[in-house]
């Protein structure tokens, strides 16, 4: 079993033979660290930021304790803050406890159980405090992507169904066939988008709902599955599409979270390709050996201008208007890369291309 980690507790006094004294009391159970002063205390704060208990003494020269402590209150705000003190200087502790500088005090001369008590309660509350603090950035994340969300539901599912809706009132009017193919033409457009960003949804639930399940993968069939899926784009928008699969040796992994980061990778290289180029590629390269699955997505498309490279994996980022995305896909990918503990890096340069390489360890 493995050996937990004591905790770390700070003790601040003048008077050497308190810390000496201290420390010799309590070494055994927790790792304990001393300082004579404010200056050695911030000291140690600064090189332990997992310090979960400071206790200080009220009465030191040039500050008291309770100044001490409002003092590190702003830049140190995890550790509980603990006072040593006499009764002559209870009034002012118990300002400051209703204020929130000082978790509670213990009296001098202060008894082991009274220690061992009070570090017992300040570990409980630095514990609550530091789950409490996850929760909320959680809950803040979730709240961030609610709103856009909600913006995105508004924008990109309601915007082809409007089109749609325009496109059908325009066709009621139109006798020329010809014109009445460019509405059905604008409708496809319209329900292939809407189709691809409920796709995307379903995507980022899965990967945030459902647990990784490890198979072997056999790189050359989900390739071919992939070229099955994108056959028919390819062909009708005049792309070369070039594979080179090397594996050397048995891959496990999660297959729908590499099906996804192929998948998207692929639709945008596809999507993304410069009209007036006579020879657009796209490349899938995947080498596995040494314990990695090394896949990489190169394009000679409209490519990323360099200051939006910092963002494409935000969720409904769009760094391209040549065609309408979700802005859902990249993020995904993201999110299934972190996922597999892998790495993703782009390299892009307008009319160029783009190169997505992505890096996923043998599990």
């Amino acid at each position: 079993m493995e050996k937990q980690e004591k905790i770390k507790i700070l003790y601040v006094d003048d008077e050497i033979n308190n810390l000496t004294g201290f420390k010799a009391s309590f070494r055994m159970n927790y790792n304990i660290m001393i300082a004579v002063n404010a200056t050695d205390a911030m000291q140690h704060l600064s090189s332990h930021p997992d310090i979960r208990v400071i206790f200080c003494d009220q009465r030191m020269p040039g500050k008291t304790g309770v100044q001490f402590f409002e003092e590190i209150r702003s830049r140190y705000h995890k550790p509980i803050r603990i006072l040593l003190t006499g009764y002559t200087d209870i009034d002012s502790v118990i300002d400051s406890i209703n204020l929130g500088n000082v978790f509670r005090y213990v009296k001098k001369p202060w008894a082991d159980d009274d220690i061992l008590g009070a570090i017992n309660e300040a570990n409980k509350f630095y514990v609550s405090n530091s789950l409490l603090a996850v929760k909320n950035e959680e809950l803040q994340r979730a709240y961030n992507e609610l709103d856009k969300f909600s913006y995105s539901v508004t924008h990109d599912m309601r915007g082809p169904l409007l089109s749609v809706l325009g496109a059908i009132e325009a066709a009621q009017h139109m006798d020329d066939i010809t014109e009445i193919r460019k509405m059905l033409m604008m409708m496809k457009d319209s329900v292939r988008n809407l189709d691809d960003f409920i796709q995307s949804i379903h995507d980022y639930y899965n990967l945030n709902r459902g647990e990784l399940e490890i198979k072997e993968i056999d790189f050359n069939e989900l390739v071919e599955e992939q070229i099955k899926i994108f056959n028919f784009t390819y062909l009708m928008s005049d792309v070369t599409f070039n594979t080179n699969i090397i594996q050397k040796e048995t891959f496990r992994g999660d297959v729908l979270s590499v099906k996804l980061i192929l998948n998207n990778l692929l639709s945008n290289a596809f999507k993304y390709q410069r009209k007036d180029n006579k020879n657009k590629t796209v490349d899938l390269n995947i080498l596995v050996e040494n314990g990695y699955a090394e896949i990489d997505v190169i394009d000679n498309g409209v490519g990323i201008a360099e200051n939006y490279l910092g963002d494409i994996f935000n969720m409904f980022f769009r760094a391209s208007t040549q065609d309408v995305g979700s802005g859902f896909g990249l993020y995904n990918v993201k999110a299934a890369v972190t996922k597999l503990n892998g790495k993703i890096t782009v390299d892009s340069e307008i009319n160029k291309g783009t190169h997505f390489k992505v890096l996923v360890q043998n599990k």
